[in-house]
């Protein structure tokens, strides 16, 4: 089945030198870009991660310090990534909670903005794991009936992942799900915002699960003592817990997200300010305003009616 695309679908993965997204770097990344229409551009590339490949990495995908010694860094091919991907929404295996926020730190590491605003993002993993919950081996050979040959070689694994999602939605075709509230859907269709919806299971703010959306689409914290409290709540009781993430050894993006919402959350304390001084002043302003005929009343010119009264009365 192909996929039925409005814009360009970019699968991609990564391989790294470890997991720790806020540490660790890139060393090989492939981009299969699937377009409207069919067509499919491929870049496959790999870079120098400027530190040493631990051996445990290694011998998970098959690359050593010598098999990148010379090669550009990420930095220097990073416009040209960005360029390649150009406005598609992002798709992978795994890839909300690891492709994607490592992505992103290699990105803001070399000052090259990627956006990621009205991007989908369609993981394929989350499909499966609710699905059938098995390895990206394990999802080939079940899907395709093949073996994955080559498996935790960059462009291997993103061509495998291409191509179970495809038989995903041959095979999910009208079956339904039920969630764990009990809601029955069909949710595996041919159409990228619907698998957005479906693979993105935790409705991450940042990618990194440090930030989550709530059911009422507010964003929170995710993790530790304030866990499960909204962030703008956090902020109003105790609001050196933001400059506390920023120190800490948190993602690049999560805190990059984190300060796009302390500045609204900021501004809009502002705005609040501005709006209860305005209205005190306009307060202030009918209160005189209230007063003003009194005074008017006692400066009132002398006129001659008014001293032929006091003449009058006085017998003067």
């Amino acid at each position: 089945m192909e996929l039925q695309l409005k814009r360009p679908l970019a699968f991609f993965d990564l391989e790294t030198t470890g997991v720790n997204i806020a540490v660790d770097r890139i060393v090989e990344l492939s981009i299969l870009k699937v377009l409207p229409g069919g067509q499919e551009e491929v870049l496959t590339t790999r870079v120098n991660p400027e530190m040493p490949i631990p051996a445990e990495s290694s011998l998970f995908h098959g690359l050593h310090d010598e098999d990148v010694k010379g090669l550009a860094p990420f930095r220097e091919r990073a416009a040209e990534i960005r360029d390649f991907i150009g406005d598609a929404d992002l798709a992978g295996y795994n890839s909300n909670k690891f492709d994607v926020p490592m992505l992103m730190e290699e990105f803001l590491r070399a000052g090259v903005d990627f956006s990621l605003e009205g991007r989908a993002f369609v993981d394929v993993q989350n499909i499966f794991h609710q699905m059938e919950q098995r390895t990206l081996k394990a999802a080939y050979k079940f899907y395709c009936d093949s073996n994955l040959d080559n498996a935790h070689t960059a462009e291997a694994d993103v061509r495998a992942t291409y191509e179970v999602l495809k038989a995903q939605l041959g095979k999910y075709e009208g079956a339904s799900f039920e969630d764990k509230h009990g809601n029955v859907s069909v949710p595996v269709v041919n159409d990228v915002q619907a698998l957005h919806k479906f693979t993105n299971l935790s409705n991450p703010v940042d990618f990194a699960g440090r930030l989550v959306y709530d059911e009422d689409g507010d964003p929170c914290i995710n993790f530790g003592k304030h866990k499960g409290r909204k962030v703008t709540q956090v902020f109003e009781v105790e609001p050196s817990y933001y400059a506390w993430m920023q120190n800490g050894d948190f993602p690049l993006y999560t805190k990059k997200v984190l300060a796009d919402l302390w500045n609204t959350f900021r501004n809009k304390k502002k705005e609040q300010r501005e709006v209860s001084a305005t209205a005190t002043d306009k307060k202030k302003e009918v209160k005189k305003e209230q007063q003003q005929p009194k005074a008017e009343q006692q400066t009132k010119p002398i006129t001659s009616d008014m001293l032929k009264e006091l003449q009058g009365k006085f017998g003067k």
